[in-house]
């Protein structure tokens, strides 16, 4: 394969990595699974080009010098340590370096990488398409990459089932169990973990209260009366940071707080704002309150102060970052849920 289309091959593959590692992080349901495959096939089709891309690299060294050669070496270097600690993560051999997890490496050199990646590309006038991209041959190149990665994959699959690595055991998001006991995980080894800046709080629940807000009515809930419902229900917490816990989570369902007929009033296309004490929040539909809960106990304990006490929202089927710790306030909202960034930016 031509340098030209080595490079060309290696951009589609990068950007691929990128669209569908993104997407990977909000799959919370069975329609991530062929996400989280293509985001392993096109990671692995890295490998695949590195033959060909190392010849252009040591032509290339030869020829440059200065600040640009080492950006890009930099970058490279970047984008092998990103594949290396994806692979680390997948099968479990690694379970990270120091204080940072194969999962946060990985997504580290990443999102380090990005910027490299379109100065590189800005830096050599892009990669200009040609009518013969298209051709037969060409095709058949593409399709020889893609069966290459998805063999290395199966390859990589297979080997950790023989060895029983941890990664043999990982959820279709590719996350990690932790221990378990039973069929549910102990609550007291799942890692507690906040998003970005948030810091874990201590409340007194004896002053907390809990304001739900519609159109027509405001209603503070006190701890007491939330920890008299007893709704449970088993879900999975899969958390973005690359490892999974079903617990039974109990409190109320979240269409027992607002008042009788604000559903059919509010119409399908409204929402709930979820707000934290720390002023994290997430907006999710409406048509959604019946299967989402304000959770005060975990396997039958109060919540400690790690996992949202006194209250937290338990999102059955999303990702851990839905899952709103140390909740503060529920309001019912005319806007439509998507209406906020796909993850939280703080």
């Amino acid at each position: 394969m031509g340098p030209r289309r080595t490079n060309q091959a290696l951009l589609v593959v990068l950007l691929a990595a990128l669209a569908t590692g993104g997407l990977a992080f909000a799959a919370g349901t069975g329609w991530g699974r062929p996400v989280v495959v293509g985001h392993a096939v096109a990671g692995l089709a890295v490998l695949v080009l590195a033959p060909w891309k190392s010849v252009i690299v040591r032509r290339g060294l030869g020829r440059r010098s200065g600040p640009g050669r080492w950006a890009s070496l930099t970058f490279g270097v970047l984008v092998l340590a990103a594949v290396a600690a994806g692979l680390a993560h997948a099968t479990g051999a690694l379970a990270g370096l120091g204080p940072l997890s194969a999962m946060q490496l990985h997504v580290g050199a990443a999102l380090v990488a990005l910027p490299l990646l379109a100065w590189h590309t800005l830096a050599r006038g892009g990669i200009r398409a040609r009518r013969t991209d298209l051709s037969r041959r060409a095709l058949l190149r593409v399709g020889g990459v893609a069966a290459g990665a998805g063999l290395l994959l199966l390859v990589v699959e297979g080997a950790t089932r023989l060895a029983a690595l941890p990664g043999a055991r990982r959820r279709f998001t590719g996350s990690l169990p932790v221990a378990a006991t039973g069929a549910t995980a102990d609550a007291a080894r799942i890692p507690v973990t906040q998003w970005l800046d948030d810091r874990v709080q201590v409340l007194d629940p004896a002053a907390w209260r809990l304001r739900v807000r519609t159109e027509d009515a405001t209603r503070d809930w006190t701890y007491e009366e939330l920890a008299g419902f007893g709704d449970r229900v088993q879900a999975v917490l899969d958390c973005t940071g690359g490892w999974y816990a079903r617990a039974t989570w109990e409190g109320v369902r979240l269409d027992r707080l607002l008042p009788p007929g604000s559903l059919e009033r509010a119409g399908r296309s409204a929402s709930l704002v979820v707000t934290s004490a720390t002023g994290y929040r997430r907006r999710l539909p409406l048509t959604d309150a019946r299967s989402l809960y304000l959770a005060t106990r975990l396997d039958g304990r109060p919540l400690g102060a790690g996992h949202g006490f006194p209250a937290r929202l338990v999102a059955p089927g999303r990702r851990g970052f839905w899952w709103v710790k140390w909740v503060a306030a529920i309001d019912l909202d005319p806007a439509p849920w998507w209406r906020q960034p796909p993850f939280p930016l703080t």
